[in-house]
C-alpha cells in the first residue's frame, strides 16, 4: 500500500497533466454518444432500428473513426459517461458501478486506448460526468443493493419525485424521472465523489469533464467537486430554462456551463423567426450575470433536445446557426450528426446512429469544415478571448465583431434559403471611412465602412465572415493568412450550392 503523501502526489500529477479552462478555449468540441458513434470493425450498411436499447458503438469505433471527427476540423470529443450502466443505459447516465467501465462499450483497456490515440492526434477528451443520481433500482424504488459504492438508503434523498422546477429545494432533494437522488450532505456520499472524480483523471488521463444535473445539487457541493480536481475544466448542464442569470449562479461554483440562455435565443430566432435582437438582449444579460462568457459552451443540438433540422427543415437557417456557435464568444460544441443533417426530434429519435452516415462530402459536413478551418487558422485573432462586440442588430440580421482589433465581422440572419439581405447597417463608427471587410471566401465580395455605416449584401439567406484587409495590402492580395486561399473559397461555392439540392 502506498503511503498517503505518495498517493495523493500521483492524484495530483494526473490531475496536472489534464487541462485548464483557459487551455480549452483553444478547442471545438464534437459531441457524440458513444454508443451510436461508431461500432467495432466494418459499420452496419442501416441505421440501428431500436434507439431505446444499445446499438453497438464501441470506444474501439471512436478511435477508428476519429479521422472523421478532425477532418471536420474538432480536436476535442465529449463522449458518453464511461460507467457501467443499469438496464438499458445506452446513454451512459444510470450509473450501477462508478468503478467499472460499461462493458457495452469496450474494456477498461479500450478505453485506455482510446484517449492515448486522442491525444497522439492532438484531440482532448472530454469524459461526461453524473454526481447527481444512480440509475433505476430492481424491483423497487429502495433496492440500491445493486449498487457500486452506495448501496445504502441513507446514501440518498428521501423518495420524492420533482413537479416544480421553480422550487429550488425539490430540485435539489427529488428524484428526476425516478432516478436515486444522492445525497450529497452525508460525508461518505460527499467524499466519495470527490476522490472518484479525482482517481479517474489520475486513472485515465481526460482532459476535461461535462457535469451532468448540475442545478440538481447545491452550489457548495459543485465549489468542492471543482477544488477536488482543480484547474480542470468542468463544463456544467445548467438548464433549468430560459433564466440567465440563475444559469449563471452555477460559474464560479463550476469553471464553465453550457450556454442554455444562448440556445434558448437562438432557437427563438432561427426556428421560429423571433427578432435577432432576442440574442444581443440575452448577451446583455449573461455579461451582466456570468463571470466569464468567453469558457462557455456553444452549441444548437445535443442530446436532450430535438435537433434544429426536426423544427425548422431550412439547412440555411441551421447554417447560420452554426455560424455563429463556430465564430461567437464562447466554445464551439457540434453534436454528432448535425453535419449530416440529422433531423431526429425528442429523445430517443434525437440519438440515431452514425452509422452508415460517414460522408466527408455532404454539404453541412463541408460548411462546417470550412468554417472552423476558419477558426483555427486565423493567427494571431483571439476567437476564445472577450473581444465580442454586436455592431448591428435588427428583426432579420445580426453583424458582431471578433478579435482585439475587431478583424473578423460575422453576419448572420434568418431570412432562410428563399431570403435575401441587401440593406445599409450601421454602428461602425469605430471604424475609419474607408476601412475594408474582405468575404473570407471571395475577395471580390468587399463590404466598405463610410461614415460608420456600409452595405451588407447576404445572398440565399447565407451567412458570410469577414476579415479586415490591412491597409498595407494592395487590393487584389489573398484575404488573410490560412483558410483563405482561392481553393477553399471555390470549395466554399460549391457547398453553397449544394444547400438548395437534397441533402445527401
Amino acid at each position: 500500500m502506498l503511503p498517503a503523501v505518495v498517493f495523493f502526489s500521483l492524484i495530483l500529477l494526473g490531475a496536472a497533466d489534464a487541462r485548464t479552462t483557459e487551455e480549452w478555449k483553444s478547442r471545438i468540441i464534437y459531441q457524440l454518444l458513444t454508443d451510436r458513434f461508431g461500432p467495432s470493425g466494418a459499420a452496419p450498411r442501416t441505421p440501428c432500428s431500436d434507439l431505446r436499447s444499445y446499438c453497438g458503438g464501441k470506444f474501439s469505433g471512436i478511435q477508428a473513426r476519429l479521422p472523421y471527427i478532425q477532418a471536420l476540423g474538432a480536436n476535442a470529443i465529449w463522449i458518453s459517461p464511461f460507467v457501467e450502466n443499469t438496464h438499458l443505459g445506452y446513454h451512459g447516465y444510470w450509473a450501477k458501478n462508478i468503478y467499472s467501465v460499461n462493458p457495452e462499450f469496450g474494456t477498461k483497456q479500450e478505453l485506455l486506448d482510446l484517449v492515448k490515440t486522442c491525444h497522439d492526434r492532438d484531440i482532448w477528451v472530454m469524459m461526461d460526468v453524473v454526481a447527481n443520481h444512480m440509475g433505476y433500482p430492481v424491483g423497487d424504488a429502495y433496492n440500491f443493493t445493486d449498487f457500486v459504492p452506495f448501496n445504502q438508503t441513507w446514501h440518498y434523498h428521501t423518495l420524492c419525485e420533482i413537479s416544480d422546477f421553480s422550487n429550488q429545494t425539490q430540485v435539489e432533494i427529488c428524484r428526476l424521472a425516478g432516478l436515486p437522488d444522492l445525497n450529497e450532505t452525508e460525508p461518505y456520499v460527499h467524499d466519495t465523489l470527490l476522490t472518484w472524480i479525482r482517481d479517474i483523471t489520475q486513472e485515465y488521463g481526460f482532459d476535461g469533464y461535462r457535469v451532468d444535473t448540475v442545478v440538481e445539487m447545491p452550489k457548495p457541493f459543485w465549489s468542492d467537486f471543482s477544488a477536488s480536481v482543480s484547474d480542470v475544466y468542468l463544463l456544467g448542464e445548467a438548464n433549468n430554462g430560459d433564466r440567465t442569470c440563475y444559469t449563471g449562479g452555477y460559474q464560479g461554483p463550476l469553471p464553465a456551463v453550457l450556454n442554455f440562455p444562448l440556445y434558448w435565443a437562438m432557437r427563438r430566432t432561427f426556428t421560429e423567426f423571433r427578432p435577432m435582437t432576442d440574442i444581443t438582449d440575452s448577451l446583455r444579460k449573461q455579461r451582466r450575470c456570468f463571470n466569464d462568457t468567453s469558457v462557455l459552451g456553444l452549441f444548437v443540438d445535443n442530446h436532450d433536445f430535438p435537433r434544429f433540422l426536426s423544427l425548422q427543415d431550412d439547412t440555411v437557417l441551421l447554417s447560420n446557426a452554426l455560424t455563429y456557435v463556430i465564430f461567437g464568444e464562447g466554445i464551439p460544441i457540434i453534436y454528432y450528426g448535425t453535419e449530416q443533417a440529422f433531423n431526429g426530434d425528442g429523445d430517443p429519435n434525437n440519438r440515431e446512429s452514425l452509422w452508415p452516415f460517414y460522408s466527408t462530402s455532404t454539404s453541412l459536413y463541408r460548411f462546417i469544415q470550412s468554417m472552423t478551418d476558419i477558426r483555427k487558422t486565423s493567427r494571431g485573432v483571439k476567437f476564445a478571448a472577450r473581444n465580442q462586440v454586436e455592431l448591428y442588430v435588427d428583426n432579420d440580421t445580426l453583424v458582431f465583431a471578433r478579435g482585439d482589433n475587431s478583424e473578423f465581422l460575422v453576419a448572420v440572419t434568418n431570412v432562410g434559403r428563399r431570403g435575401s439581405v441587401d440593406k445599409t447597417v450601421t454602428g461602425f463608427q469605430r471604424f475609419p471611412s474607408g476601412t475594408e471587410f474582405v468575404n473570407v471566401f471571395d475577395c471580390k465580395d468587399v463590404l466598405t465602412i463610410s461614415n460608420g455605416s456600409a452595405r451588407l449584401q447576404l445572398s440565399d439567406g447565407m451567412p458570410k465572415v469577414f476579415r479586415q484587409r490591412k491597409r498595407t495590402q494592395p487590393s487584389s492580395a489573398a484575404t488573410g493568412k490560412g483558410g483563405n486561399s482561392k481553393l477553399l473559397g471555390m470549395m466554399f461555392v460549391a457547398v453553397i450550392g449544394q444547400f438548395n439540392k437534397p441533402q445527401e
